[in-house]
């Protein structure tokens, strides 16, 4: 995609629908956005709540763990979300990774750091 670096704006070719030809945008809610589709997402949702279920079922494998990458407070939905579902957490973020003390593993570090440092000591 080009992007004007002065004004920050998208240029031509923009990605296009392939069935109706019209111009394509991320499905994302966004405030007062009367043109977004639920019907992705809801699907999504539904798909997850599933896996969910399936793997924190009784006889499940182990633990849930959740690793979140990024997530910093100004959007706390992530945060929130994971805090909820995991039995254990790691928490990536360079710049604010404080976790409640008992919660998890907080990683001031980058994504590719600490994903690298991660995975030198998993079996």
């Amino acid at each position: 995609m080009n992007v004007d670096p002065e004004t920050m704006r998208a240029g031509e070719p923009l990605p296009r629908c392939p069935s109706c030809g019209d111009l394509a945008r991320p499905n994302i809610l966004m405030f007062g956005d009367g043109s977004w589709v639920s019907e992705r997402t809801d699907a999504a949702l539904r798909s997850c709540e599933s896996w969910l279920d399936e793997v924190t079922a009784p006889g499940a494998d182990g633990p849930l763990v959740v690793v979140e990458i990024g997530a910093g407070t100004a959007v706390p939905i992530v945060r929130r979300t994971a805090e909820s579902l995991a039995d254990h957490l790691i928490r990536i973020n360079p710049a604010q990774p404080e976790i409640r003390p008992g919660t998890g593993v907080p990683l001031p570090l980058g994504a590719l750091p600490a994903l690298t440092a991660l995975a030198t000591r998993l079996p």
